[in-house]
Protein backbone atom coordinates (compact mmCIF):
# COMPACT_ATOMS: atom_id res chain seq x y z
CA UNK A 1 0.00 0.00 0.00
CA UNK A 2 1.10 3.25 -0.77
CA UNK A 3 0.85 6.41 2.05
CA UNK A 4 -2.49 7.84 0.68
CA UNK A 5 -3.99 4.83 1.23
CA UNK A 6 -2.35 4.36 4.78
CA UNK A 7 -3.39 8.17 5.18
CA UNK A 8 -7.08 7.41 4.34
CA UNK A 9 -7.18 4.36 6.29
CA UNK A 10 -6.06 5.89 9.74
CA UNK A 11 -9.10 8.98 9.06
CA UNK A 12 -11.01 6.55 8.24
CA UNK A 13 -10.37 5.04 11.93
CA UNK A 14 -10.25 8.50 13.52
CA UNK A 15 -12.93 10.21 12.40
CA UNK A 16 -14.12 13.71 12.10
CA UNK A 17 -14.65 16.52 14.33
CA UNK A 18 -14.49 15.62 19.08
CA UNK A 19 -14.03 17.56 21.35
CA UNK A 20 -13.93 14.56 24.12
CA UNK A 21 -13.60 16.36 27.72
CA UNK A 22 -11.32 13.34 28.94
CA UNK A 23 -9.19 14.14 25.94
CA UNK A 24 -6.04 15.62 26.74
CA UNK A 25 -5.41 16.52 23.34
CA UNK A 26 -8.59 18.52 23.23
CA UNK A 27 -10.40 19.36 19.89
CA UNK A 28 -9.41 17.08 16.99
CA UNK A 29 -10.57 17.09 13.69
CA UNK A 30 -9.27 14.23 11.30
CA UNK A 31 -7.72 13.08 14.37
CA UNK A 32 -5.24 16.42 14.21
CA UNK A 33 -5.16 18.24 17.44
CA UNK A 34 -5.67 22.16 17.33
CA UNK A 35 -2.12 22.34 18.61
CA UNK A 36 -0.61 20.49 15.84
CA UNK A 37 -3.05 21.67 13.23
CA UNK A 38 -2.03 25.47 14.45
CA UNK A 39 1.35 24.42 14.55
CA UNK A 40 1.20 23.56 10.61
CA UNK A 41 -0.30 26.99 9.71
CA UNK A 42 -4.31 26.31 9.61
CA UNK A 43 -5.80 28.77 12.04
CA UNK A 44 -9.80 28.19 11.09
CA UNK A 45 -12.29 26.16 13.26
CA UNK A 46 -11.48 23.03 13.66
CA UNK A 47 -14.38 21.30 12.70
CA UNK A 48 -14.10 23.07 9.76
CA UNK A 49 -10.46 22.09 8.63
CA UNK A 50 -10.51 20.10 5.54
CA UNK A 51 -9.30 16.72 5.52
CA UNK A 52 -7.05 17.49 2.98
CA UNK A 53 -5.12 19.50 5.42
CA UNK A 54 -4.98 16.53 7.93
CA UNK A 55 -3.85 14.51 4.95
CA UNK A 56 -0.83 16.73 4.60
CA UNK A 57 -0.04 16.85 8.18
CA UNK A 58 0.26 12.89 8.45
CA UNK A 59 2.45 13.14 5.67
CA UNK A 60 4.63 15.79 6.83
CA UNK A 61 4.60 15.33 10.65
CA UNK A 62 3.73 11.30 11.05
CA UNK A 63 5.36 9.91 8.07
CA UNK A 64 8.67 11.88 6.88
CA UNK A 65 9.54 13.61 9.84
CA UNK A 66 9.81 10.44 11.88
CA UNK A 67 11.42 8.23 8.90
CA UNK A 68 8.52 5.91 8.86
CA UNK A 69 8.78 6.30 5.02
CA UNK A 70 12.27 4.63 4.95
CA UNK A 71 10.28 1.63 7.04
CA UNK A 72 8.16 1.31 4.19
CA UNK A 73 10.73 0.72 1.70
CA UNK A 74 11.34 -2.86 3.48
CA UNK A 75 7.81 -3.77 5.07
CA UNK A 76 4.52 -1.94 4.57
CA UNK A 77 2.94 -3.52 7.27
CA UNK A 78 5.41 -2.45 9.95
CA UNK A 79 5.52 0.75 8.05
CA UNK A 80 2.18 1.13 8.74
CA UNK A 81 1.66 0.20 11.55
CA UNK A 82 4.52 2.56 13.33
CA UNK A 83 2.06 5.44 11.65
CA UNK A 84 -0.96 4.30 13.57
CA UNK A 85 1.30 3.99 16.54
CA UNK A 86 3.27 7.82 15.56
CA UNK A 87 -0.09 9.00 15.30
CA UNK A 88 -2.01 7.84 18.55
CA UNK A 89 0.71 7.78 21.15
CA UNK A 90 3.77 10.41 19.35
CA UNK A 91 6.18 9.13 16.72
CA UNK A 92 8.98 9.11 18.97
CA UNK A 93 6.91 5.93 21.05
CA UNK A 94 6.37 4.41 18.21
CA UNK A 95 10.26 4.30 17.15
CA UNK A 96 11.18 2.88 20.21
CA UNK A 97 8.40 0.28 20.71
CA UNK A 98 10.98 -0.94 16.61
CA UNK A 99 14.02 -0.33 18.30
CA UNK A 100 12.68 -2.49 21.41
CA UNK A 101 11.02 -5.26 19.17
CA UNK A 102 14.30 -5.04 16.54
CA UNK A 103 16.28 -6.12 20.21
CA UNK A 104 14.41 -8.45 21.49
CA UNK A 105 14.64 -10.63 18.04
CA UNK A 106 18.14 -10.37 17.30
CA UNK A 107 19.53 -13.39 19.01
CA UNK A 108 21.65 -12.20 21.45
CA UNK A 109 22.97 -9.60 19.18
CA UNK A 110 23.93 -12.63 16.76
CA UNK A 111 22.00 -11.64 13.75
CA UNK A 112 22.84 -7.90 13.84
CA UNK A 113 23.88 -5.03 16.86
CA UNK A 114 21.48 -3.60 19.49
CA UNK A 115 20.21 -0.34 18.46
CA UNK A 116 20.22 2.67 20.57
CA UNK A 117 16.55 3.00 22.10
CA UNK A 118 16.01 6.39 21.64
CA UNK A 119 12.80 6.84 18.99
CA UNK A 120 14.93 8.17 16.19
CA UNK A 121 14.30 5.56 13.20
CA UNK A 122 17.63 6.55 11.60
CA UNK A 123 20.18 4.47 9.55
CA UNK A 124 21.03 2.09 12.23
CA UNK A 125 17.61 0.93 13.04
CA UNK A 126 16.85 0.58 9.31
CA UNK A 127 19.78 -1.77 8.82
CA UNK A 128 18.38 -3.95 11.90
CA UNK A 129 15.21 -4.07 10.46
CA UNK A 130 16.59 -4.76 7.36
CA UNK A 131 19.04 -7.83 8.75
CA UNK A 132 16.02 -9.18 10.76
CA UNK A 133 13.46 -9.22 7.72
CA UNK A 134 16.65 -10.60 6.03
CA UNK A 135 17.35 -13.17 8.53
CA UNK A 136 13.52 -14.47 8.67
CA UNK A 137 11.85 -13.58 5.76
CA UNK A 138 8.13 -13.16 5.48
CA UNK A 139 7.32 -14.30 9.01
CA UNK A 140 9.38 -11.65 10.21
CA UNK A 141 6.96 -8.67 8.91
CA UNK A 142 4.12 -10.87 11.14
CA UNK A 143 6.50 -10.97 14.28
CA UNK A 144 7.11 -7.71 14.32
CA UNK A 145 3.82 -6.13 13.70
CA UNK A 146 2.57 -8.71 16.56
CA UNK A 147 5.80 -7.17 18.68
CA UNK A 148 4.62 -3.98 17.52
CA UNK A 149 0.87 -4.25 18.99
CA UNK A 150 1.99 -6.29 22.04
CA UNK A 151 3.90 -2.79 23.40
CA UNK A 152 1.08 -0.59 22.32
CA UNK A 153 -1.33 -2.92 23.95
CA UNK A 154 0.28 -2.75 27.03
CA UNK A 155 1.46 0.84 27.46
CA UNK A 156 -2.48 1.26 26.38
CA UNK A 157 -3.22 -0.19 29.56
CA UNK A 158 -0.24 1.71 31.48
CA UNK A 159 -2.11 4.75 30.41
CA UNK A 160 -5.31 3.58 31.52
CA UNK A 161 -4.05 2.39 35.26
CA UNK A 162 -1.84 6.12 35.38
CA UNK A 163 -5.36 8.12 34.60
CA UNK A 164 -8.52 6.65 35.29
CA UNK A 165 -9.95 9.13 32.43
CA UNK A 166 -8.42 7.23 30.41
CA UNK A 167 -10.23 4.56 30.78
CA UNK A 168 -13.03 6.15 28.40
CA UNK A 169 -10.55 5.44 25.31
CA UNK A 170 -9.18 1.73 25.80
CA UNK A 171 -11.89 -0.23 24.76
CA UNK A 172 -11.82 1.68 21.33
CA UNK A 173 -7.93 1.50 21.25
CA UNK A 174 -7.99 -1.99 21.43
CA UNK A 175 -10.90 -2.27 18.99
CA UNK A 176 -9.46 0.14 16.26
CA UNK A 177 -5.70 0.13 17.11
CA UNK A 178 -4.34 -3.43 18.31
CA UNK A 179 -4.59 -6.04 15.97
Amino acid sequence: MKIDQYVDDLIAREGGYVNHPADRGGATNWGITEQVARAFGYHGKMQDMPRSVAKQIYVERYWRAPGFDHVNEHSAAVAEELLDTGVNMGQAVAGRFLQKALNALNLEAKTYPDVVVDGAVGRMTIAALRAYLSHRGKDGHVVLCRALNCLQGARYIEIAEGRASQEAFVHGWFLHRVG
